[in-house]
């Protein structure tokens, strides 16, 4: 197919999540899965989104259809095929939906030329696939002007929107007026928050699903201490021997090791094994403030704060097709890291990490969040934040801002530490130094962090809340 390609997924088995679940919640979730499977007996559930590398939709996506497709469902991933021109605009229309301005560009009739001739031929390939029954999820403003072109195949349509403002306003309402017309064509949506429901949406049709991670996903699975500063070190990353263990197992249940190395900037060594280190993963992106979260660590270290350093990752800015944006970012965290005084530059490390095996690149994240000492996820805006929910499940003490999903899953001073103003550059540096400083309060909230994560987050209960979802729109359609 020229327009559209399927993303190839193995199946899981739901029963290894036993040993951390335990057998009462797997049980109610293959209770699900067979009430599911009945329904979806011959037919097939079509999840289409714009990327399968980078971002938490993409790692969602990934986990949540291996375990179906290990439940017998017949599950697939369409990829859509964007340019350069159909990216900037929906990435525009991110930034909207988020009520930011982002580049500024219109979302006239230019716009919607480029974003609808793009669909277009997306959607004939679409409509030779699926048939009358099959269920059809579309992911994010990317996807949503499928809906009125596919709205005839029979499906049952489902625009899934993982993203979404907590206020609304100009920007907000220029996003969604420009989505409009399509959504109108999708007789069911799910959101990640009751909030972000705009009101093209709110008449009954939408329903909440929080997000979840996989903790056997090759980010999230343990891995003991010796591995984690094997797989730093091999990846330049820490300061260690190069030639380790940095064994991890890949989703199937095969062995396999981290083999590339990052591309770091910095100014000197790599950050010695015992040194206080700070994380903050997450794509070069204007709403994750990557350039808040150096200017606010150079605030701390100018206080004479022992000694901590700072590691910035994300993609390789040349790995994910759906973000133009990639590249100005990195290119502006990078000149005011060369702004800073030798002495703060010398503790901060800008990585970019290696995405040609995406699971490769998901267990040097997992190494990375789990040696932290704090992870921070400073966004000025943020769906829901996955990122967050694996450092807590990983028991690591969290610094974040209150924004969007973030606040579903940390209470503040209980399981975390939330930024009332993620702009406060100040207030910032002084959470982070008390966190530091305080060992024992950071273990203490890395612990309810992960029993947070195990109640709620986990892809067991997201599975089951999808089940009874399509067991409602069989109800309701037909």
């Amino acid at each position: 197919m020229e327009h559209v390609w399927e993303r190839r997924i193995a199946a899981i088995p739901l029963q290894r999540l036993g040993p951390i679940l335990g057998a009462a919640r797997v049980a109610n979730g293959l209770d699900a899965a067979r009430r599911a499977g009945a329904l979806l007996s011959k037919r097939v559930v079509w999840n289409v989104n714009s990327t399968a590398v980078g971002g938490g939709v993409a790692e969602m996506l990934h986990s949540l259809l291996g375990y179906t497709r290990g439940l017998a469902v017949d599950t697939r991933w369409l990829v859509l095929r964007g340019n350069e021109p159909f990216f900037r605009v929906t990435k525009r229309l991110h930034h909207a939906i988020h009520g930011e301005v982002g580049d500024g560009s219109d979302l006239g009739e230019r716009a919607r030329r480029i974003y609808e001739d793009t669909l277009a031929p997306v959607a004939l390939e679409i409509q030779d696939l699926v048939r009358p029954g099959d269920f059809v999820i579309l992911h994010d403003p990317q996807t949503a002007g499928l809906a009125p072109l596919l709205a005839e195949t029979g499906a049952h349509l489902v625009w899934r929107c993982h993203i979404g403002s907590d206020e609304t306003g100009p920007e907000t309402e220029r996003g969604w007026a420009f989505l409009a017309p399509y959504l109108h064509a999708a007789p069911h949506y799910v959101f990640s928050r009751r909030i972000y429901v705009p009101a093209v949406c709110d008449h009954g049709k939408a329903t909440i699903i929080e997000p979840s991670i996989d903790p056997l996903s090759a980010k999230n699975q343990d891995l003991p201490d010796v591995t984690v500063r094997a797989i730093l070190g091999h990846t330049g990353l820490l300061q260690g021997p190069a030639d380790g263990n940095t064994a991890f197992t890949r989703e199937d249940g095969s062995p396999a090791r981290v083999e590339r190395c990052a591309d770091v900037i910095r100014h000197g060594r790599p950050p010695p094994p015992d040194a206080p280190l700070v994380v903050q993963v997450s794509r070069w992106d204007p709403l994750k403030d990557m350039v808040g979260v150096l200017e606010g660590f150079a605030r701390l270290c100018a206080t004479g704060s022992p000694a901590p350093q700072l590691v910035l990752a994300g993609p390789n800015v040349k790995a994910i097709s759906d973000d133009p944006e990639g590249a100005a970012v990195f290119d502006e965290v990078l000149a005011h890291w060369r702004a800073l005084p030798p002495s703060q530059r010398d503790r901060v490390h800008l990585a970019s990490l290696p995405t040609q095996d995406v699971e490769e690149n998901a267990a040097i994240v997992n190494a990375l969040q789990r040696h932290a000492t704090v992870v921070v996820q400073k966004s000025l805006h943020e769906g829901f934040g996955l990122t967050v929910t694996e450092a807590m499940w990983k028991a690591r003490p969290v610094l974040a801002s209150a924004v969007g999903g973030i606040q579903d899953q940390i209470e503040d001073g209980v399981n975390g530490v939330l930024l009332k103003d993620p702009r406060d550059l100040g207030a910032f540096a002084a959470s982070l130094g008390a966190l530091l400083d305080d060992p024992e309060r950071a273990l203490l909230l890395g612990k309810n962090a992960r029993e947070r994560v195990l109640d709620r987050f986990l892809d067991l209960r997201h599975l089951v809340l999808w089940a009874d979802l399509f067991e409602r729109i069989e109800a309701e359609d037909g």
